[in-house]
């Protein structure tokens, strides 16, 4: 488990650079964005993974990873949106917004601990593309789960949804980096 806290962080430094980057150019625009949107942009993102592991032909020079540091930034923002609600203009200052984001990412990071510690990490047995899978059909219900105004019966929150796809994605990276 040592290892895997250390590749997990390794991931998250790669994910976390770039979204301070992407904040330092855009500022916090992302903030308008309603919890659907940020769910479509991730199944984008999603979608074109499984098709990149399963088409011979790539037509845009951009392999996996990249996709899955932007489903894993995109989860971190729409935990933060909801918690914070959506608003009309940009509204979080760089500090603000990292401290939000590490925030998020020590929360996902202690459910990954946990579920590691029950399931004696399974996930390294796993393929790249069984993640895929599983993060496509977390976005399934989440989708549903907002069709249904957010009201569930036995599921978990969105937001569980959100973390489940963060940590699939980062074990997707580690495995590409393996």
């Amino acid at each position: 488990m040592q290892n895997t806290s250390k590749q997990y962080n390794a991931v998250i430094k790669t994910c976390r650079d770039l979204f301070i980057n992407k904040m330092s150019d855009y500022g916090s625009a992302w903030r308008i964005l309603r919890l659907p949107s940020l769910t479509d942009q991730i199944f984008i993102k999603a979608q074109r993974i499984r098709g990149l592991q399963q088409n011979d032909v790539q037509k845009v020079d951009e392999g996996q990873e990249p996709e899955f540091i932007g489903i894993i930034n995109y989860c971190i923002m729409a935990l933060i949106q909801i918690d914070k609600g959506v608003v009309e203009q940009p509204d979080l200052g760089l500090d603000n917004a990292i401290a939000l984001y590490d925030q998020k990412v020590a929360l996902t990071k202690k459910l990954m601990e946990d579920k590691n510690h029950d399931y004696g990490e399974a996930w390294r047995d796993m393929r790249v593309s069984s993640l895929t899978d599983l993060i496509l059909q977390k976005l399934l219900r989440v989708k549903q789960i907002e069709d249904n105004a957010g009201k569930t019966i036995v599921s978990e929150g969105i937001d569980a949804n959100y973390q489940d796809m963060i940590n699939y994605a980062i074990f997707a990276m580690i495995h590409l980096k393996s």
